[in-house]
C-alpha cells in the first residue's frame, strides 16, 4: 500500500502582453534545464485568461499534481492567479531575476510583478506558495522547486488523508483529547470506531493464509533471539487486520493513518501489546499513534511525507539524571543539563531507528497493573524496546486547543549516543534551550505530552507546510538571546 503521495511537477510561464513573451519562454526553458528532477514543461505561455485555461488543461492532462507558476516578466495579474484557482493542487509562484545583460528590451520587471501577483492572490483568497525570497536565476528557482516538493507532498497528503481511530481517548490521558474541528479545517477526514469493531475484525483474520509470511518478515527484521516465537502469529494477525481495514475504509481518501487505543483493555483482550505492530506500520509510512492521539497521528503523517522516512511518536518523558549528564554528556557535547530530556514510548519506534540491541519485550508498567504480581509476562508482551539510535531529529506537533485553534511547535535537535539504562523505546534527546522551550511553549501553550519525531532536520520544511496549511501559531525553541513573551526578564 503506497501511503505517501507521488509528486508530478509541472511548470507554466506567464507573460504580460506589453513585455516580450520570448523573455518568459527563454527563462522557463533555462529553469527546466537547471532542475535535476522530472518536471513537465508546458509550452503554453499565459498572457490572458484563454491561455490560462489552455495551460491548466495542459498540465492536468500531463498528470501534474503540483505546479510552478513562473513570472518570466511582470506577468498578467488576473490570469496568473486564476491558474491556482483552476489547478487542483499546490501552486508555487516564483519570479525571474534580471541578469541577461540587456536592461532595455531584456528587462522583465518580475520583481515588481510578484508584488501584484501576491496582492491579487490575496484579493481572490487563493492559496499560493511563495518562497522566502521568490526571485532568482534559473539555478535559484531550480533550488526553490526542489525545496517545494516535500512541502507539496505533505499538503497533498493531508488533503487526501483519513485518520482512522479505535476507541475513545483514555480518561487518564486526557491530554490526547482535542476537538476534531481542526482536522476538517486542515483538510483531513476522520473515521472513529469502537475497540469492539477492531476486535471483531481481528478475530475474522484468524488463520489468514498471509500470516506465515508476515511472521517470517518479523523474524528477519528483528533477528534470532529478539522476539517471542509464540507471539508472532498474534501480532501478524493484527498487522493484517490494520492493513486490510485501511484498504477497506479509506473510502474517497487516498491515504490513511491510525490512532488506536492500546490500554488498558487491549492487551488482555487481544493477547499482546500492539506496539511492535504499530512500529512496523510506521516504517512503511502508515503511522499508528498511541492512546488514540489523533493529532499525533496527523503530525507523524506529515513528517513521513516530508522525510519519506519512518517517524515515531514519543512522550516528552523524563529529565536526564544529573549523574548521567555529568558522566556521559558534560564536556563531550555542547549542551546544558536543561537542554536534555528523555523521549520514551512503550515500543512503537520503528526498528530501523533503534540501536542493534532492540528486541520485543513486555510493557513493564502494564505488567505491574494487569498481570498477577510476580508472574511471568504474558499478554503484556509485544513492545519493541531498546535505545533509539543517535540521529539528528526534529521534534514537532500539530494540536487543536480547547478553543478549536490549531497550534504547532517545531524544535530541531539530536538523539545523543548515550545509553539510557531504562526500559521501553527510549533515547537521550538534546534540543538547544529545551528548558525554556519546555516552560514557555510546551507548558505555557498547553501542549500534550506526545510529540512527533522525524529523523533529520526538517524544521524549515515543516514550518513552510504548517504555514501553507493555514496554521498561524507556530512556536519554536528560542535562542538564549530571544526571550519568550511570558519569560520573566529578571530571571
Amino acid at each position: 500500500m503506497k501511503n505517501i503521495p507521488d509528486v508530478k511537477l509541472g511548470i507554466v510561464a506567464v507573460s504580460r502582453d506589453c513585455f516580450p513573451i520570448g523573455l518568459s519562454v527563454k527563462r522557463r526553458e533555462a529553469i527546466v534545464e537547471a532542475y535535476s528532477g522530472d518536471i513537465y514543461e508546458s509550452k503554453v505561455t499565459v498572457e490572458n485568461e484563454a491561455d490560462m485555461i489552455k495551460a491548466v488543461d495542459d498540465v492536468k492532462n500531463a498528470g501534474c499534481n503540483v505546479l510552478v507558476v513562473f513570472l518570466g516578466n511582470f506577468g498578467p495579474e488576473t490570469p496568473e492567479t486564476l491558474i491556482a484557482r483552476n489547478f487542483d493542487g499546490p501552486c508555487m509562484f516564483v519570479a525571474a531575476a534580471e541578469g541577461d545583460g540587456d536592461l532595455i528590451n531584456g528587462r522583465g520587471d518580475a520583481y515588481c510583478g510578484m508584488l501584484n501577483c501576491s496582492y491579487n492572490l490575496g484579493m481572490r483568497k487563493i492559496k499560493g506558495y511563495i518562497p522566502s525570497y521568490p526571485v532568482g536565476t534559473a539555478k535559484d528557482i531550480a533550488r526553490m522547486i526542489a525545496e517545494f516538493v516535500p512541502v507539496a507532498r505533505a499538503v497533498i497528503g493531508v488533503k487526501n488523508l483519513k485518520i482512522i481511530t479505535f476507541g475513545p481517548r483514555p480518561q487518564d490521558f486526557f491530554a490526547c483529547n482535542a476537538p476534531i474541528k481542526g482536522l476538517y479545517e486542515l483538510g483531513a477526514e476522520i473515521e472513529e470506531n469502537s475497540e469492539l469493531d477492531l476486535l471483531v475484525a481481528y478475530k475474522a483474520h484468524k488463520d489468514d493464509e498471509r500470516i506465515p509470511s508476515v511472521c517470517e518478515a518479523m523474524k528477519n527484521e528483528l533477528g534470532e533471539g529478539k522476539y517471542y516465537d509464540d507471539m508472532l502469529v498474534r501480532m501478524a494477525q493484527f498487522e493484517l487486520t490494520l492493513l486490510d481495514w485501511a484498504e477497506q475504509h479509506k473510502g474517497s481518501r487516498k491515504y490513511v493513518a491510525f490512532a488506536d487505543k492500546c490500554w488498558p483493555a487491549f492487551p488482555e483482550q487481544f493477547g499482546f501489546e500492539p506496539c511492535y505492530v504499530n512500529s512496523r506500520l510506521a516504517s512503511i509510512g502508515i503511522p499508528v499513534s498511541c492512546e488514540v492521539d489523533i493529532y499525533g497521528a496527523l503530525s507523524e503523517y506529515i513528517g513521513a511525507c516530508i522525510s519519506e522516512d519512518a517517524v515515531t511518536l514519543l512522550d516528552i518523558n523524563n529529565s536526564v539524571p544529573a549523574s548521567m549528564y555529568e558522566e556521559s554528556i558534560k564536556g563531550k557535547f555542547d549542551y546544558k543539563l536543561t537542554d536534555t530530556f528523555m523521549g520514551f514510548h512503550c515500543g512503537n519506534t520503528p526498528a530501523c531507528k533503534m540501536c542493534s540491541d532492540r528486541a520485543i519485550k513486555y510493557q513493564l508498567i502494564q505488567h505491574r497493573l494487569l498481570e498477577p504480581q510476580g508472574s511471568e509476562p504474558d499478554f503484556t508482551r509485544g513492545t519493541l524496546e531498546g535505545d533509539i539510535a543517535p540521529s539528528d531529529i526534529t521534534f514537532y506537533r500539530l494540536q487543536c486547543d480547547s478553543e478549536g485553534v490549531v497550534r504547532s511547535y517545531i524544535a530541531q535537535g539530536e538523539v545523543l549516543p548515550v545509553k539510557t539504562g531504562s526500559f521501553g523505546g527510549i533515547g537521550v534527546f538534546a534540543i538547544r534551550e529545551m528548558g525554556r522551550f519546555y516552560r514557555h511553549v510546551l507548558i505555557e501553550k498547553r501542549f500534550p505530552h506526545h510529540g512527533a519525531v522525524a529523523f533529520g532536520h526538517y524544521g524549515r520544511i515543516l514550518y513552510e507546510v504548517f504555514r501553507f496549511l493555514g496554521v498561524e501559531n507556530i512556536d519554536y525553541n528560542h535562542p538564549a538571546s530571544l526571550p519568550y513573551k511570558t519569560e520573566n526578564p529578571f530571571d
